[in-house]
């Protein structure tokens, strides 16, 4: 186990400003200012109770719905939600690979992540890869948004947007603890105390988890493959007198969140995976990920007895990470090992731990630093039109951010399976660029009801400035100013419309078109990717049972694919290719029932079905490229790590003293390189079906125990093919809890 670190100090000034209303349209009630439904957190489509009535395709996933198996990996969480398509990678979420609709998925690059309604990437616009995630066991609830009501958050529409919720201050004062101790040494605590006052409310809140990881490295000395977490949150809210009659609202949250993960992109052969799915090769005995974020926010909240709330919030992010990690071997690119190790035997001889010559092996200082930093608010009014009422909302985002990377190499030798330092790189002798983003966005969105019909138009512009200075490798002080400067713009309107009928109580008929678009990266030669999305269905909701079911449609003018080191490619990372025509459709499915207090036990026995059939998601034309994932594709190839059929069915059963509850994920069969006819097992996942569960006993209102369970029945699967070889699920893996709250 790890020795703990000391936690540095959160630096920097905050800029508290005056505002204008919530950053989203969406559905909500009248109230009085200040009210119970004006939290501190940001929602985009409000209370559970409004969701019947947003007219497109959005999902919230409660704290309920949170605590009902309690993940600490966002993937395992966001399989609630169909048309979500997510690619596992270390097994732990830590860097989630996250698509919606086709998107893409690598390093959620291509929709929009967002916590308490800020954009939450490192540098969003710039250099998109998330290689920072909120940690999920701090989040209250989650939504996603896909279809025409994206546009409002932009400025990834294609696919849509993901917004986490972070923990609220509670109505009163109040204490949560949650401490659960589980197999490969893992220890999570998640903690937070906070009480809401008349004028003055505060948060405190952190998570501490670590683990020793569930694969081992083939070395003479026992090393990790885990994690440590140290999370930290603090909000605080001052309110202006409740008799007033303006509510006037001051928030404030600061974050510090640093990892460490010792985590690699080398996988392992096919034929290695089958005889021990969960080792690792000896040249991966030294990756390592470091990662460090500190999060800012001022936000100051209006609200008129009337019909306005304005809202304005200041935010900046920094995150700095160093991923060091393998990256070639005698010359050879640890992808191209592992593809094809009969041919590179002497390097494959090496990876496994063989002796080697001196700085055979290379290793990388993936070392960036990024920020994002803006100010972002919007307007909201209430009024009537005739007979129709009409909710308008009108918002900016003035934003900047930055990733500037200065990375090395080292050099090493493999003796008795351990690794030796053999040469030691210059600062910036690799990679040495800034590139930059500064964006200027305008919305107009609306809710316009009358009679039965819900109507949402809205429009986004978004005017993008990009650069990318590239430094001379020899000139780590850039002392000598760059040597090449890569400059692009991109303006856009991105418009779009959500429609809903209210046939009756109980039934809604639903449809939506809008652009999708997606800004190429800085000094990328790529065109941006556009698309036009469409989506239709219908929704039902009970007392006891809702069903949804909507059919999508994406119609790409240009996909873009990004090459990364966790994508693959022959081209230099951060290239980028144009896909051309491509369409990506299919059925998204969601029914969920209850029955609640049954019998002399009052019961409550929750049912839940979501499934995704991805009826087509083919490119209309053939091109040749450098992007792993892609390759030489021909017209009718299909995109992929998108399966046809993604199926989640769930169950609990309980009552005040004791619950449980058990999820079965499917996921069918996958390419992982575009391609039609005949799957090829080198270039395929099969499909598999992983069980979670978790039972829990209350002893009293506030106290309470309980057993998790992922992978349940210790399913053995591929879970990708990329950065580069065969990569496992996380096996079974059981932990006791004990939760108290006051």
């Amino acid at each position: 186990m790890r020795s703990p670190r000391s936690v540095r100090s959160l630096t920097g000034v905050l800029v508290l400003t005056f505002a204008t209303s919530t950053l989203f349209a969406q559905t909500k009630e009248s109230s009085a200012p200040g009210s119970d439904d004006k939290l501190d957190t940001v929602t985009i489509i409000g209370h559970r109770r409004s969701v019947a009535d947003v007219p497109g395709s959005a999902h919230l996933i409660s704290n309920e719905d949170l605590q009902a198996l309690m993940q600490a990996d966002v993937m395992r969480v966001l399989r609630t939600v169909p048309g979500v398509y997510v690619q596992e990678e270390e097994g732990f979420g830590l860097r989630p690979n996250i698509g919606i609709r086709g998107s893409g998925i690598d390093r959620s690059s291509r929709i929009a992540v967002l916590e308490d309604g800020v954009l939450i990437a490192p540098a969003p616009y710039s250099a998109s890869a998330a290689y920072y995630f909120p940690t999920q066991r701090r989040m209250h609830a989650l939504e996603v948004l896909k279809g025409p009501a994206a546009i409002s958050v932009g400025p990834r529409t294609t696919g849509g947007a993901i917004n986490l919720i972070s923990t609220p201050i509670p109505d009163v004062f109040g204490a949560n603890a949650d401490l659960r101790v589980g197999q490969h040494e893992t220890i999570d605590a998640h903690l937070n105390i906070g009480n809401r006052g008349e004028r003055f409310s505060w948060l405190a809140e952190t998570v501490q988890a670590q683990s020793d990881g569930f694969k081992s490295i083939n070395a003479p000395v026992s090393q990790d493959t885990g994690f440590d977490i140290e999370d930290y949150l603090v909000k605080l809210q001052f309110d202006s007198d409740s008799s007033a009659g303006l509510y006037q609202s001051l928030r404030v949250k600061l974050g510090y969140t640093d990892q460490v993960s010792d985590e690699t992109y080398l996988g392992l052969t096919d034929a290695d995976f089958v005889a021990d799915p969960y080792a690792r090769y000896a040249a991966s005995a030294l990756d390592v990920f470091f990662g460090e974020h500190e999060q800012y926010q001022a936000t100051y909240v209006i609200e008129s007895e009337g019909n306005w709330r304005g809202e304005l919030t200041a935010y900046r992010n920094n995150f700095a990470r160093n991923w060091y990690k393998l990256d070639a071997v005698g010359g050879v690119g640890i992808g191209n090992i592992l593809d094809d190790p009969a041919t590179h035997a002497n390097e494959f001889d090496w990876v496994d731990g063989g002796d080697s010559p001196d700085n055979a092996l290379r290793l990388r200082h993936n070392n960036r630093e990024y920020y994002s930093a803006g100010l972002q608010g919007s307007l909201s009014f209430d009024f009537g039109l005739g007979d129709a009422a009409v909710e308008l909302t009108t918002g900016f985002r003035v934003h900047e951010d930055e990733e500037d990377r200065l990375q090395r190499d080292d050099g090493y030798r493999m003796e008795n399976s351990t690794m030796v330092l053999t040469s030691a790189g210059a600062p910036g002798s690799q990679t040495n660029r800034v590139s930059q983003a500064d964006v200027r966005a305008l919305f107009v969105a609306s809710a316009i009801r009358f009679g039965d019909w819900i109507l949402t138009p809205g429009v986004r512009f978004e005017d993008i400035e990009l650069t990318r200075l590239d430094y001379s490798t020899a000139d780590p002080t850039r002392g000598q100013g760059p040597s090449q400067v890569r400059s692009d713009s991109v303006s856009v309107f991105i418009p779009g419309i959500g429609a809903l009928y209210r046939l009756n109580d109980n039934w809604r008929l639903l449809a939506g078109v809008h652009k999708g678009f997606n800004p190429p990266d800085a000094g990328s030669t790529a065109d941006e990717e556009t698309s036009l999305n469409l989506e239709f269905g219908a929704r039902f909701t009970s007392e006891a049972l809702s069903i949804e079911s909507i059919y999508f449609i994406n119609d790409y003018d240009n996909l873009v694919g990004t090459v990364t080191a966790s994508t693959g490619g022959s081209s230099q990372i951060g290239d980028q290719f144009d896909g051309g025509e491509v369409v990506v459709q299919g059925l998204e499915f969601s029914a969920d029932y209850g029955w609640n207090d049954l019998g002399a036990a009052r019961l409550n026995i929750p049912l839940s079905v979501r499934y995704t059939w991805t009826t087509e998601a083919e490119f209309k034309n053939a091109f040749d490229s450098n992007f792993e994932p892609w390759g030489d594709v021909q017209v009718g190839d299909e995109l992929s790590y998108i399966p046809e059929h993604l199926l989640r069915v769930s169950a609990g059963v309980g009552n005040n003293t004791w619950s449980a509850n058990i999820a079965a994920n499917y996921v069918g069969r996958m390419r992982t390189v575009a391609g039609q006819g005949a799957y090829v097992p080198s270039e395929t996942i099969d499909a598999h079906v992983v069980w979670d569960m978790l039972a829990r006993w209350h002893f009293t209102d506030n106290l309470s125990s309980y057993v998790k369970v992922d992978n349940l029945f210790d399913e053995t699967y591929v879970a990708a093919r990329r950065p580069a070889g065969v990569r496992p699920g996380l096996d079974r893996t059981a932990y006791v809890g004990l939760s108290f709250s006051l």
